[in-house]
């Protein structure tokens, strides 16, 4: 072979060898565009998907707290009506220590509250349901009746156990149960018209006009 014949050869190699690289460092940038934008892809789907579940998860507290707003209003609406109702006192009534008050809840049909109240400090609670409720308040007697009445006195308290005259020309029967227990037959013309009994907690009467508190300590009052 020639040495010009070689000279072509060499330079035909080279470029041969030149253009495969071409190719390849072509090959290699298309390789890493595809890459590239795979992965920008794959970044924005997950962007996307990322967005999208936000958007979602926005949504669905927006939701939540949409629906809660509504079903607190359907609350107020509804049962929170009573709760409405027993948020402001119907009444307040002075009693008879002259200090304290009677803050008066109407609750439903024949149920009442009264928050005895003293210097901003709610000192008990009376409740009627079913049934009148009664206090005895260190000396101070009062009772809360089914219609919502509240009536209060002071003194005129017998120590039970033991039988006493009341008030009204009742007669109560006082005896011991339990320990802060308490029961009181009050006794009629005609008999046993009532018993009263504390189970830890003072009970109270309305005995016709007569209002009559028992306390869990066994002392009984009753005033006209």
């Amino acid at each position: 072979m020639s040495s010009s014949t070689s000279v072509r050869t060499a330079r035909r190699r080279t470029v041969r060898v030149a253009a495969a690289a071409l190719v390849a460092a072509a090959g290699l940038t298309l390789t890493a565009c595809a890459g590239s934008d795979a992965a920008d892809a794959r970044s924005a789907g997950r962007t996307n998907t990322g967005s999208a579940a936000s958007e979602s998860t926005a949504s669905g507290w927006s939701g939540l707290q949409s629906t809660g707003a509504k079903a607190d209003v359907l609350g107020k609406q509804s049962g929170g009506a009573h709760v409405a109702k027993a948020a402001s006192p119907v009444r307040t009534q002075r009693l008879a220590d002259g200090i304290s008050k009677a803050e008066i809840y109407r609750l439903g049909d024949q149920h009442y509250r009264a928050k005895i109240v003293a210097r901003g400090s709610v000192l008990a609670t009376l409740e009627t349901k079913g049934h009148d409720d009664g206090l005895d308040a260190n000396d101070m007697f009062v009772t809360l009746t089914l219609d919502g009445q509240v009536h209060s006195w002071m003194g005129g308290g017998h120590q039970g156990p033991g039988t006493f005259k009341l008030a009204g020309g009742w007669t109560a029967k006082v005896t011991k149960v339990g320990e802060l227990r308490y029961r009181a037959q009050i006794i009629g013309h005609d008999g046993v018209a009532a018993t009263l009994e504390t189970n830890q907690h003072d009970a109270g009467l309305d005995a016709n006009g007569i209002y009559i508190v028992l306390s869990s300590g066994g002392v009984i009052s009753a005033h006209a």
